[in-house]
């Protein structure tokens, strides 16, 4: 045992903690995994892929209310308990899904319910527990540890995944209903409770004072600072551009692929190899060559990667509009934007002074790309609509506003890169230089 924490380079006393934390972000990700595999190959075999833009529009007008609600709660309660508070809700929720399907609901209602609350258990879960974790840990211990904590996240992905994979066997053998796989979620948030409530008892939460801002401070904070940070400007527009883009890929990949499963056993199989792999990719890919490929080339050069890579998928989907080409098109751009792209933002993101870096990162982070994504859905859907009335397919439509949108990233990426230097003199950067000097020299990578 102790051979082990020296390998993991754990002190005696950190061992239960690190566990616990670890098994909380590892519940939830299996649970994650289950929830969104299980609905998304449900709504598309039972509401079909037109409607499931529509849920994803809605999805994500919810997630930005919800990103408001935690700025103004978020400080306001004892972490500690929001989390437990998180794991109780949820566990209510997969039982009052549970009794939807019983009594009959709509499957394309329930499964569309399952969607929305799968996001919030992506973006709502994770958020508080990093903020809980950092109020843990000093500083040196977060560096240590938050890596091996983190892949808890990892290890419940591929454990939800297979379960998710394998569930429908299973229910066959045991003679339970599909659906009852929502009890399984609602016994991992049983657990989630259990541990915070027991797991965490007794452990000292540093209590920090942090300014208490309304959204609308929250918003023109961030705002404020990428107006007037111009290399923030336009990675600002890239962000929207590249989140634009997002959705109308996928929407592409659900289009095809769904034709081509159109039974929800064969869709559920094959959306868990395709999550499989993409989760395995993303771990190979930070583990190995993030940090080289940004060293290698320089940070203000990394941006360029995820959007030439979203105009090739485009232009390929252009030439080869089948499935193994939509396949391939999403993939990619998942792969990049989670792994070299996102940790490009959060470098570029440590330029900005403490006092104001988190209500600009809640601005990049959270509120651009849900814009992005609501834009991208309002674009797509117009087209399907228009494609309907004139009952004919314009899929050529939107994949060529891809290939616009995508060139309009890279012309930002390239105007960014021109004003990155001058940009580090700008006065709202001014007190990280002084204070970081090195840091700054660090992330001002040269081509």
């Amino acid at each position: 045992m102790r051979a082990i924490g020296r390998l993991l380079r754990l002190q005696p006393e950190e061992v239960g903690l690190v566990l616990v934390l670890g098994l909380l972000l590892m519940g939830n990700s299996i649970a994650l995994q289950v929830s969104g595999i299980v609905a998304i190959s449900g709504f598309l075999s039972n509401g079909g892929v037109n409607q499931f833009l529509l849920v994803v529009l809605i999805d994500w007008i919810f997630i930005l209310v919800m990103s408001g609600l935690q700025t103004l709660i978020i400080d306001r309660f004892n972490r500690t308990l929001i989390v437990g508070g998180i794991g109780i809700a949820l566990l209510l929720v997969f039982i009052v899904l549970r009794i939807m399907f019983a009594v009959g609901a709509p499957n394309w209602l329930s499964y569309g319910v399952m969607y929305l609350i799968s996001e919030q258990q992506f973006f709502a879960f994770p958020l508080i527990f990093w903020v809980l974790a950092n109020d843990v840990f000093n500083m040196e211990q977060s560096k240590r540890l938050f890596p091996l904590i983190s892949s808890g996240s990892f290890i419940g992905e591929l454990i939800g995944i297979g379960i998710a994979a394998a569930f429908p066997a299973i229910a066959t053998l045991i003679r339970v209903k599909p659906e009852d796989i929502l009890f399984f979620n609602a016994l991992i948030y049983l657990g989630i409770f259990l541990l915070v409530t027991f797991g965490l008892r007794g452990v000292h939460i540093r209590k920090t004072v942090q300014q208490r801002e309304t959204v609308r401070e929250t918003l023109n904070e961030g705002w404020g600072f990428v107006k007037e940070v111009m290399s923030f400007r336009y990675l600002m527009f890239s962000i929207l551009a590249l989140s634009l883009c997002s959705i109308i890929i996928e929407f592409r990949f659900w289009v095809t692929t769904n034709a081509a499963y159109p039974n929800q056993i064969g869709y559920l199989q094959f959306y868990s190899l395709y999550r499989l792999c993409l989760t395995i990719a993303c771990f190979g890919v930070q583990t190995f060559l993030t940090s080289r490929i940004t060293t290698s080339i320089g940070l203000k050069n990394v941006f360029f990667i995820l959007p030439v890579i979203t105009l090739a998928g485009a232009i390929g989907i252009l030439f080869m509009p089948g499935v193994p080409m939509a396949v391939v098109a999403l993939l990619s751009f998942m792969l990049i934007r989670l792994t070299i792209h996102e940790a490009a933002v959060k470098s570029f993101e440590s330029l900005v002074p403490e006092e104001r870096r988190g209500r600009v990162s809640m601005f990049m982070d959270g509120y651009l790309p849900a814009i992005g994504i609501i834009l991208g859905c309002l674009i797509a859907g117009a087209v399907v609509l228009i494609g309907l009335w004139q009952q004919v397919d314009l899929y050529l439509v939107y994949i060529a506003i891809i290939v616009g949108v995508a060139v309009l990233s890279i012309f930002a990426i390239l105007k960014m890169r021109q004003v990155y230097d001058s940009s580090l003199l700008n006065w709202r950067l001014k007190r990280r230089q002084r204070g970081s000097s090195r840091v700054l020299d660090k992330l001002d990578f040269e081509a």
